[in-house]
């Protein structure tokens, strides 16, 4: 996190959430809630900070604008749609761009690495979706700039999602409540997650960093395999644990978020596959994007280049690289075969055909996505499906990294992977003695978390590049 584990945990949220239980009037709760939010982000990126703070006004003026000229609303939205991207574009694409113009000109443009903000992919997003709110619906505008500024700095989803559109949560900004039922679920909600992350992401992820990091002459079938499936798993458990946090936190401080993940990894095709995965960036591109450009009312034709052009968006939305649009548009080329050969039919009655089909595309796909170039890619995809012993090296790097605990959490990972626990947990929720249980269970995994992190050196998290 921006801040380090054990200072947020032990100092920042325990003051925060105090000084935020005890302030009785609303209006203070949210200023204590942009200071705090502010702090947070501020503690990483004290500069860029002031770039959040910018970014809101421009919009929050614009948003004003459009209101009170509403015969040129259309100016103003689109004024603050090129703002929004253009930010985006400088500090996230500049050097993407000229390492292109250099490949194909041999120019040599000198790059100038520009730092990215943490988390302006999905701050941007959501200020954007607040302006566009605003001109579908008027009654939305919020004439104080405090309450634009808490919505997007909120520090729970700040920095890595989900991305929170505004008609979702404007009713929480000045009227919401904070219960104990609330709280104590949030906080049980939050260590979830927390856990999830610590024991599940990080161990999947310290295998998939050393097969990843192979020589490409020292892969074989079982080191390309075991990286591609650990990183699938730790991809899920990373951002699913930061979003249980961010949900679990919002409860806590009397805001409801949106699930963003409903067990992607049981999916019997690509198209649900993105109904269950990252929601809130999918239904996003959806209301902002797939739908302006036509969505499916304008023929086949347009449907199709309607979303390839969502999916080559969502590629590059998280990163500047090829292999981040690559396995962008593979997912929105299977969705159009999916679509165009009714091929979701054949798996609804094959469902174990339609999951086996699916996970390999999703798999397959994560590791264009996780690899540093079209090379390792490549290098990884042929060694899985080109069956080679490997050396030596191979050989002990995978003896090094599976170990008793890794092969054990790796299975845990998988349960926990599907519904399996939710299946149970409704006849099981309204029981007292299940919900003292879950809660002990909670405290305990907490107590892990704390030893956890005072001796682990291996915590990153995947989507605050993003």
């Amino acid at each position: 996190m921006v801040f380090s584990s054990a200072p947020f945990l032990f100092i920042f949220l325990p003051v925060l959430f105090i000084l935020y239980t005890i302030i009785p009037h609303l209006k203070v709760k949210n200023a204590l809630l942009i200071i705090a939010s502010l702090i947070f982000y501020g503690y990483g990126e004290p500069v860029f900070v002031f770039v959040m703070i910018g970014s809101v006004f421009v919009n929050y003026v614009l948003a004003r604008l459009l209101v009170a000229h509403n015969d040129h609303r259309k100016l103003f939205v689109s004024l603050a749609v090129i703002f929004d991207l253009a930010m985006i574009g400088v500090f996230k694409y500049t050097g993407f761009i000229i390492e292109n113009i250099n490949a194909v000109t041999h120019l040599g443009i000198p790059n100038p690495h520009i730092t990215l903000p943490i988390g302006i992919s999905f701050f941007t997003f959501q200020i954007l979706s607040y302006v566009i709110d605003v001109d579908r619906d008027h009654s939305l505008l919020s004439k104080n700039y405090f309450d634009v500024l808490l919505y997007i700095s909120f520090f729970p989803q700040l920095i890595a999602g989900p991305i929170v559109k505004y008609h979702d949560v404007a009713m929480y900004i000045n009227n919401r409540h904070q219960t104990l039922s609330e709280v104590s679920q949030g906080i049980r909600r939050f260590i979830v997650g927390l856990s999830k992350k610590l024991f599940l992401a990080n161990a999947m992820g310290e295998v998939a960093t050393a097969m990843f990091g192979l020589k490409y002459g020292d892969m074989s079938f079982a080191t390309a395999w075991a990286g591609a499936l650990c990183y699938t798993l730790q991809i899920y458990f990373d951002f699913s644990g930061y979003s249980d946090m961010a949900i679990g936190l919002g409860h806590m401080f009397g805001f409801t978020f949106l699930e963003n993940f409903n067990h992607p990894y049981i999916s019997t095709s690509i198209r649900e596959f993105w109904r269950r995965w990252h929601i809130s960036l999918s239904t996003w591109f959806k209301e902002y994007l797939y739908i302006p450009l036509g969505g499916n009312r304008k023929g086949k034709g347009r449907t199709y280049i309607n979303k390839l052009i969502v999916f080559f968006c969502t590629g590059l939305w998280h990163g500047a690289a090829w292999t981040y649009v690559i396995w962008g548009m593979i997912h929105g080329l299977a969705i159009m075969a999916e679509d165009a050969s009714g091929l979701t039919k054949f798996t609804k009655k094959h469902k174990w055909l339609g999951w086996l089909y699916t996970m390999l595309i999703v798999i397959v796909a994560f590791v264009l996505f996780n690899s540093t170039s079209m090379t390792q890619a490549g290098e990884m995809i042929r060694h899985m499906f080109v069956y080679s012993r490997g050396n030596v090296n191979a050989y002990n790097a995978l003896v090094s990294v599976l170990t008793p605990w890794h092969i054990a959490l790796f299975v845990i990972a998988i349960i926990a992977s599907t519904p399996l626990i939710d299946i149970v947990k409704p006849q099981l929720e309204n029981s007292v003695a299940f919900n003292a249980v879950s809660y002990v269970a909670a405290y305990g995994l907490f107590i892990l978390c704390i030893l956890n992190i005072a001796n682990a050196s291996f915590n990153p998290f995947i989507y605050f590049q993003f």
